[in-house]
């Protein structure tokens, strides 16, 4: 921040939205609207280039979203705190986005109402969410806290185990795993029995329920 005024970056796929935004921040005499983009990597290219204070960024975008974006823009090590737009409003999107790196979230129905102060709380270096969302993400931390001993027994386990877990628990069978991890059946059953001794698991049902505590049916191998 110079002189007292936020410098803001504007990403959004639609250029009527931006308008509409900046018209927005336009009424904040402490806010400067410094750049626009229109998807992900604009977002990088312009952080480098102009070093914001704020990125505003949606999170629905065609070529590299605003959860990516903000990936990269933490990898990076940029100044630039992100605040989060969407038109979702259920609270669980906003865990995976403050894992990403995003600073708030706010949901566009109540841009009109918050976004100014959304930038503000967000420059200060505090996070911006609703209070419905505060609560979402006080049970994550709960959850995370209850499941700590799964998941230290999760990290120890190696990359291509980590992948066979994730693989049966979302109904995949040997053969299966086998052609989607380049790797024979005989060896996905090896696999399952290091898992089986590390963690204590028997059945399938097992790997479901072992899963679903720390969040990994949705993840994909590498």
């Amino acid at each position: 921040m110079k002189d007292g005024v936020i410098t803001v970056i504007l990403v959004d796929d639609h250029a009527v939205v931006r308008a509409g935004l900046k018209a927005v921040l336009g009424g904040a005499k402490d806010i400067q609207v410094i750049g626009e983009g229109s998807n992900g990597k604009d977002a990088l290219s312009l952080a480098t280039r102009l070093d914001p204070d704020v990125i505003v960024m949606d999170l629905s975008m065609a070529e590299m979203d605003g959860a990516e974006a903000t990936r990269e823009l933490v990898a990076k090590k940029t100044r630039a705190r992100v605040l989060i737009l969407t038109m979702h409003a259920e609270d669980s999107y906003l865990i995976p986005l403050l894992e990403a790196g995003a600073s708030g979230y706010l949901v566009k129905s109540a841009a009109d109402r918050e976004l100014v102060d959304a930038v503000r709380a967000v420059a200060k270096g505090d996070v911006y969410m609703q209070p419905s969302a505060a609560r979402a993400l006080a049970g994550n931390i709960q959850r995370k806290a209850e499941h700590a001993d799964d998941r230290a027994k999760y990290e120890k386990l190696t990359e291509r185990e980590q992948d066979v877990l994730r693989l049966v628990a979302r109904g995949f069978s040997a053969p299966e795993i086998g052609e989607k991890l380049f790797i024979s059946p005989k060896t996905v059953d090896t696999y399952k029995q290091r898992i089986n001794e590390k963690l204590g698991l028997a059945h399938r049902s097992d790997y479901v329920d072992f899963a679903l505590k720390l969040g990994l049916m949705t993840e994909t191998a590498r």
